[in-house]
């Protein structure tokens, strides 16, 4: 992934991944597998990691939980297509306790789609860009929602919280942002996934109990912005990485991580409690090998979804 392809070559990759798509994702799986991380070791006492799938995550620490881009809905493909409106399954987020606060990277629907929903049932505020305001009110929930400052530490509890500006990828052959732009709704009823506009993006630094976790959700950074070396765990996004120049050397020699854990690479469109299978072209396998290409002093662990770590 050091070098990115022009709009030919990701179509090339494509047909590629396509005649080899089986094999792939078997690799992708035993990758998975191999590096699964169980116990949670080097984690504070007192603090759990769990993984939601796709770029969500709950941290829980001393029984206080907060959430980041929490998407347990997961809509079908076919809503997708078919420009569906779809609501917030409440079942789905049953799997999750009430948080102090949701944080939010960027606004696509499989990052912010069950947020609302999610706030109004616990009472919590929700932190992020303009557009995530807006998608609040959208919900009648406009006080719930705090527009951040760029490197403005926000104390929820016992975490302190940075918001860093950042980049989405350009997922449509390295030209453009899909569904870029602020969610531009009057009604709840225009938002079918496609309304679900990126709004600004960022990375999120989390200090908590003497550990700090930086997430990125998305895979582009801008490097100038990134102030926070030598995190703990960096919760690495990688679907869409290789449509951005040296993704992953760029962000592990700005953070410096102790611990890597890649998320973002299953098919956010199957059910939760489906057998987890692979987004697509996303080579969980070939991450490790670029993780490994800037320098092997970098430890990887992937997260089964829904099973947390650490020491409550």
């Amino acid at each position: 992934m050091g070098s990115v392809l022009g709009p030919l070559g990701h179509l090339a990759a494509l047909a590629a991944y396509g005649a080899r798509r089986g094999r792939q994702v078997d690799h992708d799986l035993d990758a998975h597998r191999a590096l699964t991380w169980t116990d949670g070791d080097g984690l504070p006492r007192g603090l759990t990691l769990e993984w939601l799938g796709t770029a969500g995550f709950r941290l829980t620490y001393e029984g206080q939980h907060l959430l980041i881009d929490p998407y347990l809905t997961r809509l079908p493909l076919g809503d997708l297509l078919r420009r569906r409106v779809v609501a917030a399954d409440a079942a789905a987020l049953a799997a999750v306790p009430d948080p102090l606060a949701i944080l939010v990277g960027h606004t696509h629907f499989d990052h912010a789609l069950d947020v609302p929903a999610l706030a109004r049932r616990a009472g919590c505020p929700v932190y992020g860009s303009a557009s995530l305001a807006r998608l609040m009110a959208l919900h009648g929930q406009p006080a719930r929602a705090i527009t951040v400052a760029p490197h403005r530490t926000y104390d929820v509890g016992p975490f302190a919280v940075t918001f860093v500006p950042s980049l989405h990828s350009k997922l449509a052959g390295g030209l453009w942002v899909p569904y870029g732009g602020e969610i531009t709704c009057e009604h709840v009823d225009e938002l079918v996934p496609q309304a679900y506009k990126c709004g600004q993006v960022w990375g999120i630094h989390v200090a908590v109990g003497g550990a700090t976790f930086y997430h990125q959700g998305s895979c582009d950074l801008i490097d100038a912005e990134v102030r926070h070396k030598g995190v703990d765990v960096l919760l690495c996004g990688i679907s869409g990485r290789r449509f951005t120049p040296r993704y992953v050397a760029r962000l592990l020699r700005a953070l410096e991580p102790r611990l890597v854990v890649p998320h973002h690479f299953d098919d956010f469109f199957r059910p939760r409690a489906a057998p987890m299978a692979m987004s697509l072209n996303v080579n969980l396998a070939g991450f490790v090998d670029e993780v490994g290409a800037v320098s092997r002093d970098f430890a990887i662990k992937t997260l089964g979804c829904g099973a947390p770590v650490g020491v409550a």
